[in-house]
């Protein structure tokens, strides 16, 4: 049976697939041999890559280096005899390694979705009987039934087909049905043409087909694709790697920090407890207990924004990862555009009609060439009639105001223009009730119908261009007036709409004796008349246009990969200005899925970055275009609704599922999922993307001075053999109330006016610029000036130790809240933000204030703290030097920043 495996079944001849597979066209197979069949090919279902196990997964999450600065924070507080810190600390340590886990449980459930996808029922032939099997059942070689409605349960080889469309929109991206039909097509024939196949997980919307199974499994074009999945592995989100880069310095650095300290200790002759206990203390000064947990927050609070706009986050880090982002692959059909194909030119007797409006709501207007609203003209209304009566569709809105197709979508658009012109589709089936019809076949490429009005009866022919024209004689003007045919102005208006991208329609009509009652092919041979064209397209979104131009002005490339036909791909682009070269420039240029198959990977990584539209692609075509612009150092985003989608989307350091219209198997295994299918929601949370790491960097260069100044008090003290300015116990309360209280108010900073000019930060810079390292240095200096200024002058009026610490605390913490004003903004003034545009930054610095008077006043926390009450003036000292250094770093941020910063953050 070997043989029956990885054949190209498009290209063969029919009575060669039924040879090779050793089926029966007529009676399936018998019970006998699909049993045998079946233990040898394996149920018609997909098998999900065996993953981790769970416990492995779980303590994985504790493998960054970040975590175990957490960890050995931890460590020190419990060996300091702290234990309900050290529990806390724990307990943010087991929070996050939880929330890691769930979404990684998540992440895996993509297989399984895909594996449910193409579950349904099937109807077979077997032993000579037609009987109805679950799809695991069936196996290669059997004769099996399609008809409208029908879920595809296999890939398939169609034997005989009669007027049946089936919707491959969620393997292809095509985004109209694809007429089926018989014959031997090209081997190197692209997935999307192939018409003489059904593949699984596809939708029959109209008429019915036999055919013979070909493949089952993981051996489907479906199967192709969870294999697919499985290759890829899941990357690294942007922030994620800074972090842990970040994060591994950070560690060094503590530790070696911790080293000088025992090493100064020994050098003054203090005992070996001794100088581990310093070195230990310096250790908690160094580590900011925080940080962990204001990435989680500030994230979280990115997620809420998000929701608001529509837009639902699967994995945290992925909210900063869209502020990342260097370039968007998007789907086009339903995410670019309507998904809704619209009427947008009526071409007849000679003249040109333009219909306004977008999508199935059929509110618009039908004017002429320079835009004035058109009267009724008999000719335009005849040709729209021929629309709504050679028509299965129907037209309806929902109880929320939606309206939407049953049906055929291009049919549904005839509707629609026709309401535009004010005329409706209950009224003219009334007046000409249907009598006959010659349905669509692929064979002819039209659809007629008779029908009656008053006395006369009158074939409505709607179909190809070419096959209407050639059986017509004469055409129909606007006044309704019979006129010679002008085959070679229809041909120009014809090339004209197709070169925008357009579908384009022919419409005409016969006058039939009154006695007939039915008609056939030969009827409608010839003698028609021609009543018109028209043209429809599935429009661009307005919103998602000004999107396109929002993201190019932010320097986020945008680029349309979609299993449409390459010049409707391109039209859209076009219009909505895809490349930047403007609306009015020429088509941009298409790399097909056939070209793509010509690149090795190396090529095309080489043309991918000066392509903006790629068309009639295959999943792994999809998959080579998104490794190839990561290898270029791009961060993609990629957005998609098909189970094609789905490996691209793994793939892309972001995936973007459609929420609305998209299959499971995309949702499961994107990161963000979109509640309205919209493209416009996608450059909303791009904004809110880089709002969210802007506040994430607003954190770090807030927080990590005080770590820092804080390790430089206890080392010059060390060095120097003094007294220690501040306890292990006291540092490592600053570090948690002052995140707790202060740290984050930053997770509700609106983002700043210029977020969508500056271009995309570069993936290879650092999580923190060089000009924010020299200002947190210079806030470190100064915070380790003023306080040992504090402190010496404490001790020199005779305070006690437990005073001068106090004091010491507190300038801590007052440093902290006047700086947070400098970094409000990251590039600008705070006042450029308003000063109460963040509620929660004024209430957390008064809890802060009112933290810190409990600190220093009440006697369990002096008695917990070692602290005790300062005198009065004291605080206008802590005060006074605190604005003053304020103002310092102000000044610094002004004038060094201005140019520094902006230069090195963009």
């Amino acid at each position: 049976m070997e043989e029956m495996r990885n054949r190209a079944w498009h290209g063969l001849p029919e009575a060669e697939v039924v040879h090779i597979l050793k089926a029966n066209k007529e009676t399936g197979l018998t019970t006998e041999e699909a049993q045998k069949r079946l233990e040898y090919f394996g149920p018609n279902m997909l098998k999900p890559k065996k993953g981790k196990n769970p416990w492995v997964m779980f303590l994985l999450q504790f493998h960054q280096p970040l975590i175990y600065i957490l960890i050995a924070s931890g460590c020190v507080t419990y060996f300091l005899g702290e234990y309900v810190d050290s529990a806390v600390i724990f307990g943010v340590v087991f929070l996050n390694a939880v929330i890691g886990f769930v979404q990684e449980i998540k992440a895996v459930k993509a297989l399984d979705a895909l594996a449910k996808s193409i579950i349904t029922e099937a109807k077979v032939m077997r032993d000579g009987k037609m009987i109805t099997l679950p799809s695991a059942e069936l196996t290669v070689g059997d004769l099996i039934l399609l008809q409208s409605g029908d879920k595809v349960p296999a890939d398939v080889r169609l034997l005989s087909v009669r007027d049946e469309t089936i919707d491959e929109s969620a393997l292809t991206g095509e985004s109209v049905p694809v007429p089926k039909k018989i014959g031997i097509l090209p081997h190197d024939i692209l997935l999307a043409d192939r018409s003489n196949m059904a593949y699984t997980s596809t939708l029959v919307t109209y008429g019915q087909s036999q055919g013979i199974v070909v493949d089952v499994g993981t051996n489907t074009e479906v199967g192709k694709i969870s294999e697919l999945i499985n290759t890829v592995e899941d990357l690294e989100t942007p922030l994620t790697l800074k972090i842990q880069k970040f994060s591994t310095m950070l560690l060094y650095m503590i530790l070696g920090l911790a080293v000088l300290t025992f090493i100064a200790g020994m050098m003054h002759d203090w005992t070996f407890g001794q100088s581990f206990v310093a070195s230990v203390a310096l250790a908690v000064a160094a580590i900011p207990e925080g940080l962990p947990a204001a990435f989680t927050i500030i994230l979280a609070i990115g997620v809420s924004r998000m929701v608001h706009r529509r837009a639902v986050v699967r994995k945290l880090p992925a909210v900063e990862t869209l502020g990342s982002t260097t370039v968007i692959c998007s789907d086009k059909t339903g995410t670019l555009t309507e998904n809704q194909m619209t009427v947008q030119n009526i071409f007849v007797g000679g003249k040109t009609f333009k219909v306004t409006g977008t999508g199935y709501v059929p509110v618009g207007t039908v004017t002429d060439e320079n835009g004035n609203e058109s009267q009724k003209f008999p000719g335009v209304s005849d040709c729209l009639r021929a629309g709504i009566l050679c028509n299965d569709a129907a037209l309806e809105q929902k109880e929320d105001g939606r309206w939407i197709i049953n049906g055929d979508p291009t049919e549904g658009g005839l509707y629609v223009s026709a309401r535009k012109y004010g005329m409706n589709e209950t009224d003219e089936n009334f007046l000409y009730p249907r009598v006959s019809l010659i349905p669509f076949e692929s064979e002819y490429q039209f659809m007629a119908t008779l029908n009656k009005h008053e006395d006369k009866k009158v074939v409505y022919l709607k179909g190809a261009v070419e096959v209407l024209l050639s059986r017509c004689e004469k055409a129909q003007d606007i006044d309704g007036n019979i006129i010679p045919l002008n085959e070679e102005n229809v041909a120009f208006h014809v090339a004209r709409f197709a070169s925008k991208g357009m579908r384009v329609l022919a419409f005409a009509r016969k006058e039939m004796p009154a006695d007939i009652n039915d008609i056939s092919h030969d009827d409608v041979k010839s003698g028609l008349v021609f009543l018109g064209l028209q043209a429809m397209i599935d429009p661009p979104r307005a919103e998602a246009t000004a999107a396109v131009a929002a993201c190019l002005s932010a320097g986020v490339r945008v680029k349309m990969i979609t299993g449409d036909h390459a010049l409707t791909a391109a039209a859209i682009a076009r219009q909505m200005n895809l490349d930047g070269a403007g609306a009015n420039a020429d088509l941009p240029e298409v790399m097909t899925g056939k070209d793509i198959a010509e690149l090795s990977d190396t090529e095309m990584e080489d043309v991918v970055q000066n392509i903006s539209v790629f068309a009639r692609v295959t999943p792994e075509q999809k998959l080579k275009l998104v490794r190839a612009l990561q290898v270029r150092g791009e961060i993609v985003a990629m957005t998609g609704d098909g189970v094609n989608d789905a490996p691209a989307l793994k793939q892309s350091n972001i995936g973007v599922a459609m929420g609305k219209n998209g299959t499971d198997v995309a949702k499961e295994a994107a990161d963000i999922i979109l509640m309205d299918d919209n493209f416009a929601t996608i450059e909303a949370a791009v904004e809110e993307g880089r709002c969210v790491f802007d506040n994430l960097m607003k954190f770090i260069i807030w927080t990590l001075p005080v770590s820092v100044g804080e390790s430089l008090v206890l080392l010059a003290a060390i060095f120097m053999g003094s007294e220690i300015p501040i306890s292990p116990l006291q540092i490592l309360w600053v570090n948690l109330a002052q995140t707790v209280f202060l740290g984050f108010a930053f997770a509700f900073e609106n983002k700043e006016k210029n977020i969508m000019v500056r271009p995309p930060r570069k993936p290879t810079a650092p999580i923190v610029p060089r000009a924010f390292i020299y200002r947190m240095l210079l806030v470190s200096a100064v915070m380790m000036a003023a306080c040992f200024f504090l402190f010496n002058q404490a001790l020199g009026k005779g305070e006690s130790l437990a005073v001068a610490q106090t004091s010491v605390v507190n300038m801590i913490v007052f440093i902290q809240i006047f700086y947070m004003f400098n970094c409000r903004s990251l590039l600008n003034g705070f006042w450029t933000i308003g000063m109460f545009t963040n509620r929660v930054f004024w209430g957390g610095i008064v809890m802060m204030i009112l933290a810190q008077m409990a600190f220093t006043y009440t006697a369990i926390f002096n008695k917990m703290f070692k602290t005790e009450a300062l005198p009065s003036d004291r605080w206008v000292e802590i005060i006074v030097i605190a604005l003053g250094c304020s103002l310092v770093i102000g000044l610094y941020k002004i004038i060094y920043e201005s140019k520094a910063e902006k230069k090195s953050f963009l």
